[in-house]
């Protein structure tokens, strides 16, 4: 018999580049949960992250954090621990995954090694999967294709979230997706660095 679907959380960073490898560093974490098949607004998460060095001016344009907005943040160390608290329980959806939680691996080695991260599932597979013939399956061009509204403080991390939470739930509405074997399929549970 499948299993219905266990709680899920939505989630996304921005960051201060594109490779975590290269010294870029998250800036903001947000989440949401998703409970009883159903977005609770009233359990989110949203937090700056001060990355400790500047932000270029190229991830300043895309996520219009600026250095001041983040001087007084807490640190990497403070704000994953918390984050992962908040989603315990749960499974992590993202869209892109591998862009996240790579950043999330490589940071994690800033918390004393007291953080595991849990594997995520990731909307752009469940994209892939459902519009095998689309050409494009970002954020952006699967809202469109879902009739959904781009919110206008785009790449900013809750936003973000909220977007892809929505997209998530209409896209396992139209594949007929009730279970989490169902997801874990499509999605491609485990996702890494």
């Amino acid at each position: 018999m499948p299993t219905p679907l266990p709680p899920l959380t939505v989630f996304d960073v921005e960051t201060t580049g594109l490779d975590p490898r290269r010294g870029h560093k998250i800036i903001e974490i947000a989440g949401i949960r998703i409970e009883n098949g159903s977005i609770d607004e009233t359990k989110s998460f949203v937090s700056l992250v001060n990355p400790e060095r500047d932000i270029p001016w190229e991830a300043k344009r895309v996520n219009k954090i600026s250095d001041d907005a983040v001087k007084t943040a807490p640190g990497i160390e403070e704000v994953l621990p918390k984050f992962l608290e908040f989603s315990s329980g749960s499974i992590l959806v993202a869209h892109n995954a591998t862009f996240d939680m790579g950043f999330m691996e490589i940071e994690k080695q800033l918390c004393w090694g007291y953080v595991d991260l849990p594997d995520c599932l990731c909307t752009m597979r469940l994209s892939r999967a459902l519009f095998p013939t689309e050409f494009g399956h970002s954020l952006d061009a699967v809202a469109r294709r879902l009739n959904l509204t781009i919110p206008a403080a785009r790449h900013r991390a809750l936003p973000d979230v909220l977007l892809t939470a929505h997209a998530l739930m209409k896209m396992m509405e139209l594949g007929e997706i009730a279970s989490i074997e169902d997801l874990q399929a499509i999605c491609g549970i485990g996702v890494k660095a």
